[in-house]
């Protein structure tokens, strides 16, 4: 018998064509658990309703799922509470991971949540993401960030960590479609192109998103 947030997570991924375990399901609802009880003493996030935890945090990280393969790499900037890259990582536990993010509060909670779900080969790392550009450089296939930033400043901070023929994955809210008109030119003039932009409808309404591609251009 799963929670309310169990119960969700596993009908949504039906829905995603995918057929949740009970540890996976178990792990999400492990996750939200302690979420709720480290946010009650340190500010992680604002989404604190059970529903909003699974719909908004969990089954919006696993968006990504259908454009991730088994041989990627993925790097999580600005990764907050650890989305989408721990969601990820529940499900895809043979993808190598690395999540960043600058607020030391948010990576302590990352690391807490790795180690009770006893997960492997991936690393959360309190940083600027500007410092790891020497031991990273092209070192990912896959780089997303969720809400980061702009989508131009999203490219120029990813784009020496990208591995050759990489993509990048910008998530985005509500009205994402204004600024990424305007940032197209900016994020060209770094040697980029938005290849393509995926919307989708979160249930329970709660929501518009987005995911915009960005690969660098070919060469003339």
């Amino acid at each position: 018998m799963y929670s309310i947030i169990g119960n969700i997570i596993d009908q949504e991924a039906k829905l995603l064509n995918l057929t949740l375990s009970a540890s996976e399901v178990n792990s999400f609802e492990t996750f939200a658990s302690e979420l709720i009880k480290w946010n009650a003493k340190v500010n992680l996030t604002a989404i604190t309703k059970n529903n909003e935890i699974a719909i908004k945090h969990f089954v919006d990280s696993l968006a990504l799922l259908p454009y991730i393969k088994k041989e990627d790499r993925l790097l999580d900037i600005g990764s907050g509470a650890g989305m989408p890259s721990i969601p990820l990582k529940i499900i895809r536990p043979e993808i190598s991971m690395v999540s960043v993010d600058a607020v030391a509060k948010k990576i302590h909670f990352q690391r807490h949540i790795i180690r009770i779900l006893n997960l492997q080969n991936i690393e959360a790392i309190h940083a600027r993401i500007e410092s790891l550009q020497e031991k990273y450089r092209n070192k990912f296939s896959f780089i997303t960030s969720r809400a980061f930033t702009r989508l131009d400043r999203f490219v120029s901070l990813a784009a020496p960590l990208l591995a050759d023929g990489g993509v990048l994955i910008a998530m985005k809210g509500d009205h994402a479609e204004s600024e990424i008109a305007e940032s197209n030119e900016l994020v060209h003039a770094d040697g980029f192109c938005i290849t393509s932009v995926h919307c989708y409808t979160l249930s329970q309404n709660m929501g518009e998103r987005t995911l915009t591609f960005i690969k660098r251009r070919e060469s003339p």
